[in-house]
Formats: structure tokens, sequence, C-alpha cells
């Protein structure tokens, strides 16, 4: 096994890497015998370099880290990456549906154009290209940091943004609010890593610590709201249910909080950390290149406390549904 010739894992991770082969394996039987292993590991141990690139660390921290690995998001793109017929089944059944959903929120409903794009994605997911004798997958950069959902939301969302750029080439679409879509101003994890940059790794810290304030400071209304959507994954409709509001409304309010939050961080990194206007585009791009952030803690959690009152309660009954 390759795993056994080259073990790219931190010393004292072992347990850890266990821990969330036995969580995968337990949401993903069908797996059992055929585990992705050396590329399961692969990503895990890139995963831990990413996070702690230019930090001092201890073995606790990054177990900690590894535990918030989603393993079963993890484990199902290893698979496929690999090219297993019954991981593609599960994703194709499972993923399909919120890809076009989400490819139709980046087009603004324009059905033909999301499902072109939502289409356009499978052969790079499947990986078309070979290198060094190995198919090249898309999925090779994705490392369980985020749901697996959210991270296909931020690829449609960049390869949205690329066409009309390449279509137009007028202005620049950064202040686009596609590119926020579930978590960063472009992809987190799709592009190509880069060598470690320690200057990088600190601003993307400074716009995490900015981003989390921000996000803490929200009417709790509308941290539940970014919530149902970029963590809890529903659809405008059933959020529209949740919280008493058409469709349209739901979209528009969305549309103008990232708007919002972009201008909020923006002005912070400005007047709170004394940042250049380059230096802000800095911080942008390096969190941009690996997304360090944990959405699902700083929306549905207060500080200490977990959420509790009548918006949590409203979205126990669509987890367990």
């Amino acid at each position: 096994m390759e795993a056994m010739v080259h073990n790219p894992i931190p010393a004292g991770l072992e347990k850890g890497v266990a821990r969330l082969r036995e969580r995968a394996l337990s949401l993903l039987p069908f797996l059992a015998g055929q585990f992705p292993e050396a590329r399961f590991r692969r990503a895990l141990a890139r995963a831990v370099e990413n996070r702690f690139t230019g930090q001092t660390a201890s073995p606790a921290q990054k177990s900690r880290f590894l535990d918030s690995i989603h393993a079963e998001d993890l484990a199902l793109a290893c698979a496929c990456a690999e090219g297993m017929e019954a991981a593609w089944e599960v994703f194709v059944n499972g993923f399909r549906p919120q890809l076009y959903a989400a490819a139709r929120a980046v087009t603004h409903g324009d059905e033909g154009r999301a499902r072109e794009l939502a289409d356009s994605i499978y052969g790079e997911l499947f990986g078309l290209e070979e290198r060094d004798g190995e198919r090249r997958s898309l999925f090779d950069y994705f490392h369980g940091r985020s749901r697996l959902t959210t991270w296909l939301r931020a690829i449609l969302a960049q390869r949205f943004v690329d066409q009309v750029r390449a279509g137009r080439r007028l202005e620049s679409l950064d202040e686009n609010p596609y590119d926020g879509e579930g978590a960063s101003p472009a992809t987190h994890e799709p592009r190509a890593p880069q060598p470690p940059d320690p200057e990088r790794q600190r601003y993307a810290a400074i716009l995490q610590g900015v981003l989390a304030g921000v996000l803490a400071a929200l009417h709790p209304r509308e941290r539940l709201r970014l919530a149902y959507y970029y963590v809890h994954d529903l659809t405008l409709a059933e959020i529209g249910r949740l919280m008493n509001e058409h469709e349209a409304t739901v979209s528009r309010k969305l549309d103008r909080l990232r708007r919002d939050l972009r201008q909020r961080v923006e002005r912070a990194l400005r007047e709170e950390q004394r940042l250049s206007d380059a230096q802000v585009a800095l911080c942008f791009e390096a969190a941009g290149e690996a997304w360090p952030f944990d959405l699902e803690t700083v929306l549905t959690t207060e500080p200490g406390k977990p959420a509790e009152g009548e918006a949590a309660k409203k979205l126990r009954p669509t987890e367990s549904g």
C-alpha cells in the first residue's frame, strides 16, 4: 500500500487520522475494503501544512484541527478522484441537485446557463488531464476544511466570474458578490498550491480575525440567515419558509448582506488594522488561496455558548430531515 511506503502524516497524528477514517467509514460504508488510504492521507497532510504554515503548532493543536475536518466529505472526494464508480454514484445522486441549485443562484436563475455552468466542472472533477502518469482531479484541491457543498459552490462562483471576465474584460469584478459565495472572494482550494509564504499567512490571519468580529457583531437574525444558506445549505425557498419571507426577498437580503459584509471588513482592515489598499487586497488574495475560516462555528455559536433560542430551534427539524 502506498501509505506504507510514504506516510505524509506528521508525527503524533496517527490517532487523529484513524478517528477520521473510522468516522468516514461509518458514514460511507461502501468504502470498506477499498478506502482511498494514500490519497486521504495526502489530503490531510496538505490540510495540516496549509493551516499551520509559518506557525509553531503543538501536536495537540494539530490534532484538534484534524478533528474539525469533514471526514466523510473528504473520503468521498478522494474516492471520486480515484475513479471509484460507487463513489461517483453517491456524489452524483447526492450533490448534483445542490450543484444545479448553486449554479442557478450565481446565474440569477438563468436555467440554461446554470445547467451549463454546473455540468462544465464534471470533467475537471473526474480529471481529464494526466500528469506524471496520474490523472489529475479537481478533487485533489479539496482538503475537507469546509463542507464539500460549500467548496463546490465556491468553484461554481469562481467559474462564473471567470466567464464574465473573459467575455467583457471591461472592469474588475473584485466587488462581485458571487466572489464571496459560500466562503471567500475567490475559491479557497481549487487553485494549484503555491509555495508557503509566511507573509501571506499573516494577511490571511488578519482577515480571519476581522471577519470573525464583523460576523459576531451582526444581528442574530442576519447571522442566522447566513447560517441557513452557507452552513446548512438550504435553498432560498426553504429559508423563506423558515424566516416568513418571500424567496425573492431572501435573495435580495442575502445579496445586500454580502455587500455590506465586504464593506465592513474592508473598512475594519483600513481603520482598525491600519492597512493600505494594497495590503487589503493581499488579505483577500491570501485567504483565497487557502481558506482558513470555520464559518459554521462563527455563524451558529455565540462566544462560548451554543446557538439557542427560536432561530436555532428552527434549524433542528431541517437538520434531522
